[in-house]
């Protein structure tokens, strides 16, 4: 018999970073984000994750006050206009805190409250959701050589030990998310042992965000997918998964597609 699961939310992806934008791009970008995290919403995102500063392999740190510049007036002006559920994709106590002032209710952190001693208490005072991620290392040398006994099995202590010490900390049991962090130190087995274990991690009691979308290992899977866009089916097919699994949000580039994959497997009797 199939076990039914409810419909994932959908967590679409509002990257703000300009590094790539020249001055003059830079000082559209505040109106282009905000027309784009509105389009999301209107694609079907449940969740919008707001983030300014890129976790990729390699990828170099910012300041907080100039992740805060980024973030917060886009987080004001969403608000402004929409009740969406507003993220914040922030290992930084000080960017969360300005981001739930500004009208964010869920922390999604890649660092597992880690990057600053006082997080877990920040975390707490705030009294917002909060996704704790796996990451092994650190985003600038995680890639390098990650290694594991059992991948499934560490996983899943550090997440669990990480969401003990979130409690310890004041943080409601409630509300505390798990990530297991496709791609944040891993090899494409690593990532796809992971993705077979998502009903075991779901059934930790725990809200689990998956972050799967576009990923590297759907190229070793698919090697006519080295170009990340180039990686919607197999996007699609985590995320389907993940469904299946229980996982309460899925984290995508492709909302509108994920939404209406989502429909057409709660549809069929999936949800």
């Amino acid at each position: 018999m199939t076990t039914h699961h409810p419909r994932p939310r959908v967590m679409g992806i509002v990257n703000v970073t300009p590094d790539s934008f020249s001055d003059g791009g830079r000082f559209l970008e505040p109106a282009a984000a905000l027309d784009r995290a509105l389009r999301l919403v209107d694609d079907g995102a449940d969740i919008l994750d707001i983030g300014g500063e890129s976790t990729r392999p390699g990828a170099k740190p910012v300041p907080a006050a100039e992740e805060i510049a980024r973030v917060a007036p886009l987080i004001a002006a969403i608000r402004a206009v929409s009740d969406v559920t507003i993220s914040i994709d922030t290992m930084k106590p000080a960017v969360a805190r300005a981001a739930v002032a500004a009208g964010a209710s869920l922390w999604n952190d890649v660092a597992a409250l880690r990057f600053a001693p006082d997080a877990p208490e920040v975390a707490a005072e705030l009294g917002c959701e909060v996704v704790l991620m796996h990451m092994l290392g650190q985003p600038g040398t995680m890639q390098d050589d990650p290694r594991y006994d059992d991948v499934v099995a560490e996983v899943e202590a550090f997440l669990l030990a990480r969401a003990l010490t979130a409690m310890a900390a004041g943080v409601a049991r409630e509300k505390i998310w798990l990530d297991p962090g496709i791609g944040f130190g891993k090899t494409p087995a690593h990532n796809v042992a992971l993705l077979a274990a998502l009903p075991r991690l779901a059934a930790l009691g725990y809200p689990i965000l998956l972050g799967a979308s576009r990923k590297r290992f759907i190229a070793a899977i698919d090697p006519l997918a080295a170009d990340p866009a180039a990686r919607l089916g197999g996007s699609l097919a985590a995320h389907l998964h993940a469904a299946a699994s229980g996982v309460a949000a899925v984290r995508v580039h492709d909302v509108r597609e994920t939404a209406q994959a989502l429909a057409v497997w709660g549809a069929i009797g999936g949800a």
